[in-house]
């Protein structure tokens, strides 16, 4: 089942469902990326303090020496040359590790941003269930990825370590003949040059992990089609019911429309399809306007109306094909068309005049 649900993951993720992973903690990042850059940073910081560090080493290891000899072990003396040790080394590795801290957070930044969310930290009981977590331990294929992953990294970085070290180890033997202050600077020498190594393998590594987290991320935010479809339907609303909403607005407004037709003052038809009404006030408008129209059997209800009203209906097929066309509910009559319906309401005024000067008994 689950590889079916994961073949119907066909269609691109919408923004609305980035959106969504976003503030949930889910983006495409890489782990690898920051330890890189955290990694390297320390090794360009140990360089450029190479000297700072050698000092400060060398001053604190001839002081430690130079007491050993008059040393009495105590608690008290111990607990003084635990905080001093402390001290020592927070202050001289204080520049090294404010520059990690700084990069960690520049690092992780480009990678997804700036946004702060708290849903990853909330509590969900799902995560409790022991069932589950040993699921995603064992069974998971992000675990089993995450863990060859770890296992090639510990080959590749431990590998290529040991075959730096064995050379260092051979070369330490000369250190018996070294002051301090030259097996110091011999010792940070050769953590530099070990660190620098290990960190263009951490580059190569960090550059397939982030393209992977890329794929797989798009890969995990993929949708079906039915995912497509009902966030269509939340954000612009179910399709059947904007289609009821929208007939129920046309039966609406075609309500108003018929109403309107006894007020015409002539209905020109085609005289089957089309049927249009219009209405002229001198004293307010400056040409007819159309009160309704309609083709077929809305044209038909429009003449039966007309005719029970005792509405005038003139047949020019032109005339209310070209005036439904180009006129809406409430238009005037364009300029090229008012000769012409012009013409039909002085006919129409010319029989409303004749009727009332010979009333039928």
């Amino acid at each position: 089942m689950a590889d079916v649900d994961e073949q119907e993951r066909s269609e691109q993720p919408t923004q609305k469902r980035l959106n969504e992973g976003r503030e949930k903690g889910q983006v495409a990042k890489s782990i690898e990326i920051n330890s890189f850059a955290i990694f390297t940073t320390g090794l360009l910081m140990v360089y450029i303090t190479q000297k700072y560090l050698s000092s400060q080493l060398s001053e604190y290891s001839i002081h430690i020496f130079n007491s050993i000899d008059i040393l009495k072990i105590n608690k008290d003396l111990l607990q003084n040359y635990a905080k001093e040790g402390l001290y020592f080394y927070l202050i001289t590795l204080a520049p090294i590790l404010g520059a990690i801290f700084l990069i960690a957070l520049i690092t992780g930044f480009a990678q997804v941003g700036f946004k702060f969310s708290m849903k990853p930290l909330m509590p969900d009981i799902k995560k409790f269930n022991p069932f589950n977590g040993i699921k995603k331990v064992f069974i998971s294929q992000r675990s089993i990825v995450e863990v060859l992953k770890s296992l090639i990294k510990l080959l590749i970085i431990g590998g290529f370590t040991y075959s730096i070290l064995s050379d260092l180890v051979l070369n330490s033997t000369k250190l018996a003949e070294l002051t301090i202050p030259e097996i110091v600077s011999y010792m940070v020498d050769a953590a530099y040059n070990l660190l620098w190594k290990i960190a263009l393998v951490y580059a190569a590594i960090a550059a397939i992990d982030f393209g992977y987290q890329k794929y797989k991320f798009k890969k995990d935010m993929m949708m079906t089609k039915q995912e497509v479809k009902e966030e269509n339907k939340q954000s612009e609303g179910d399709p059947l019911i904007k289609q009821r909403i929208k007939k129920a607005q046309f039966q609406a407004a075609k309500s108003r429309m018929m109403k309107n037709v006894p007020k015409a003052d002539v209905i020109i038809t085609n005289p089957t399809h089309f049927a249009v009404a219009l209405k002229y006030d001198m004293t307010k408008d400056a040409a007819p306007k159309v009160l309704a129209k309609g083709v077929d059997e809305l044209a038909q209800r429009i003449k039966a109306i007309a005719a029970e009203h005792g509405i005038p209906i003139h047949e020019d097929r032109q005339l209310a094909r070209a005036i439904y066309k180009i006129c809406n509910i409430g238009d005037e009559i364009p300029s090229q068309l008012f000769k012409a319906v012009a013409q039909v309401l002085a006919y129409v005024y010319q029989l409303k005049n004749r009727k009332k000067k010979n009333p039928i008994v």
